[in-house]
């Protein structure tokens, strides 16, 4: 097959997509830094599996109820506007971590993720959409994957803040047994280790009303769509009766729960084969590091093969290590779930542009929304995997399901989101209704 020679990005959208894109970084720092806290929480505040899974409940549960308003907000106002307001909200959810570390409850800091990720919603429902429509058509989905490589930029940098600001400095790790503690040490202990924790997040507030800023004093193009703006209803029904869009929305729910189960429970596989959090995270940014490459690999790959055989072959790939992470142990299994990112790290912007592939600018925008909010996807998904791991106890390794712990069983799940997801870019294929590189 030919490659494609049209240009990815024009001069003419240079400047605008360099600004959107740096957006992706943030919006990866965010998730990075948020995954290990599930751990730290249920280390601190000694929750279950299942309780400290409210992290992620409440992390991309946040996208799930924006998505939808901000989609609407920007129909009808500017890209520019509803980025400002999301780096609003962002810093506003981030700079609540202080007074939830002062209260030391756990529904707080779940509170302040909450908010946060209100913000997140509304730059991932403005930028990823802002990015397709940037250029041509036929390039719509290799200038997503470009800007998409940004976001492990940010995977990576937040990964190693809360290793190295985080988990290498909570006092509740690195004592044998925590919960055998007087209450008076663990209360001490405890007030410690959530200071710790709340001060990433802290910083991250103030840098992000610093970008809020310089996108403020920062001229933008397309501030509005012009023209009469179709019913709210008729753009619904349209997208209802794309099947194509409505199984997208389906296979991104499905992936985005697949990604956080890998990300978030890489802490408590390493738990059972005896490994600490702080060392465990050395694993993750390796899992971060395959990610931003997989991206840069799958870019490249689109100028030879369509976005939807791409999305069957890295599912492919993704099953077979998925299969090695519950059918293994020890350090080749944590391998197995490492080298998952890799065959991940296509999935979310290949997905996102074949399904609004075709679709008006108008019907992009609402259908924008329908994808972000398919990120509830890592919301459900972690907690009954979490349930899953809870099975024998609040311990890893409680019980043997098979012959294997549970939580090696529990990847179960991702495994069955990632079997849909090759089934939908085998559906794609032979539908032939995705073909933009041939």
């Amino acid at each position: 097959m030919k490659a494609d020679k049209t240009p990815v990005v024009s001069k003419k959208f240079l400047l605008p997509f360099i600004l959107i894109t740096s957006l992706f970084a943030l919006w990866g720092f965010a998730n990075s830094v948020t995954d290990p806290m599930v751990q730290a929480f249920k280390k601190v505040l000694e929750l279950s599996n299942s309780q400290a899974a409210g992290v992620q409940m409440a992390f991309y549960g946040g996208y799930f109820c924006m998505a939808l308003p901000a989609a609407l907000f920007v129909r009808k106002y500017s890209y520019k506007t509803g980025v400002l307001i999301g780096l609003g909200l962002y810093a506003v959810g981030a700079l609540m971590f202080y007074p939830a570390a002062t209260t030391e409850k756990f529904w707080f800091f779940c509170l302040g993720l909450y908010i946060l990720t209100f913000g997140l919603a509304f730059l991932e429902t403005t930028a990823n959409p802002y990015i397709l429509a940037m250029g041509s058509k036929e390039t719509a989905t290799r200038r997503l994957n470009l800007a998409q490589v940004f976001n492990p930029v940010g995977l990576l940098l937040g990964l190693l803040v809360a290793q190295q600001f985080v988990l290498k400095k909570l006092e509740s790790d690195d004592l044998e047994n925590f919960n055998s503690l007087a209450e008076a040490k663990k209360a001490f202990i405890r007030t410690s280790d959530l200071m710790v924790i709340r001060n990433p997040y802290v910083v991250l507030g103030f840098t992000i009303l610093i970008v809020f800023f310089i996108i403020l004093v920062s001229k933008m193009p397309q501030a509005k769509g012009e023209g009469k703006i179709p019913s709210i209803g008729d753009t619904f029904r349209k997208l209802f009766e794309n099947k194509k869009y409505v199984l997208g929305v389906i296979a991104q729910m499905f992936y985005v729960g697949a990604q956080i189960m890998c990300w978030t429970y890489i802490y408590q596989y390493a738990e059972a084969i005896g490994m600490k959090s702080e060392v465990a995270a050395n694993y993750q940014f390796v899992a971060f590091a395959l990610f931003l490459g997989g991206r840069a690999v799958g870019t490249w790959m689109l100028k030879y093969i369509t976005p939807s055989k791409l999305l069957m072959y890295f599912g492919v790939l993704a099953v077979f290590c998925t299969l090695g992470t519950i059918f293994s142990r020890g350090e080749f299994g944590l391998m197995s779930l490492v080298g998952v990112s890799f065959c991940m790290s296509v999935m979310f912007p290949t997905i996102y542009g074949i399904a609004l592939d075709g679709l008006s600018e108008d019907e992009s925008k609402i259908g924008a929304a329908g994808l972000v909010m398919a990120i509830v996807g890592g919301a459900l998904m972690p907690a009954f995997q979490g349930m899953v791991i809870d099975i024998g106890g609040n311990a890893v390794n409680d019980i043997q399901i098979m012959g294997f712990p549970e939580v090696n069983i529990s990847f179960i799940l991702p495994l069955v989101c990632f079997v849909y997801i090759i089934s939908y870019g085998f559906w794609i294929t032979k539908q032939g209704v995705y073909e933009v590189n041939s």
